[in-house]
């Protein structure tokens, strides 16, 4: 087999205090990448993919992000077009708002909806999880459909609210999982890819997954 002479994506995981950051490096790393943990804005612009992780409250990640002047990367890289994919709570702060606790905290409104309490017996959801891919899913690309992902969250979005009344436009891709009730666990948007699960945690499937990201890149 010939092998790739084509130079390898730079992926910037962007550090803002919030989320496993060596993790994410490693898994990126193992799958190709050149990848650096930065919260550099100017690295973090010029990069070809920006992973964005979070773990902890909804409104803890929002103050850092906005603190690392990540709102601005997020938004500037978007409207150009640049690919950014966020995990976990990195995914969550994508939507409008997060409830905790009976707190609202407002979010970066990439997408509408809410992000609120799992209603299930066993909180948080912890371990590994199936999900139904969305149909022509491209991040799922050679995964079977009895993949196991691994999720740790208490919190999820349990309505897509997004709704695309341009026929010409595509509409994005909502990959399900269900614990208790159905919730989103991945979205595909244009540039923008977000899982609610780690796949850093995910072994081979999750290793498939950031490879099929970083091909896009």
């Amino acid at each position: 087999m010939e092998l790739s002479t084509a130079p390898a994506k730079k992926v910037v995981v962007f550090d803002y205090g919030f989320g496993n950051v060596r993790s994410a490096e490693r898994a990126l790393a193992h799958v190709g990448a050149d990848v650096e943990i930065t919260g550099d804005y100017d690295k973090a612009m010029n990069a070809d993919g920006l992973l964005v992780p979070g773990v902890g409250a909804f409104a803890a990640c929002m103050k850092g992000l906005r603190e690392a002047r990540g709102d601005w990367v997020i938004g500037r890289r978007l409207s150009g077009g640049r690919p950014v994919m966020g995990i976990c709570v990195g995914m969550q702060i994508l939507f409008s708002r997060g409830i905790e606790h009976g707190v609202e905290t407002e979010g970066l409104d990439e997408w509408p909806g809410t992000v609120g309490p799992l209603k299930a017996d066993v909180v948080p959801h912890m371990g590994w999880n199936t999900v139904q891919a969305a149909e022509g899913s491209r991040l799922f690309a050679g995964l079977p459909a009895d993949a196991r992902y691994y999720f740790v969250h208490s919190y999820a979005v349990r309505d897509w609210e997004l709704e695309v009344g341009n026929p010409n436009m595509r509409a994005p891709k909502v990959t399900w999982a269900t614990h208790g009730e159905p919730f989103v666990a991945a979205v595909e948007n244009g540039p923008l890819w977000a899982t609610q699960f780690h796949p850093e945690k995910s072994g081979d499937a999750g290793a498939q997954l950031l490879s099929n990201w970083t091909q896009t890149l």
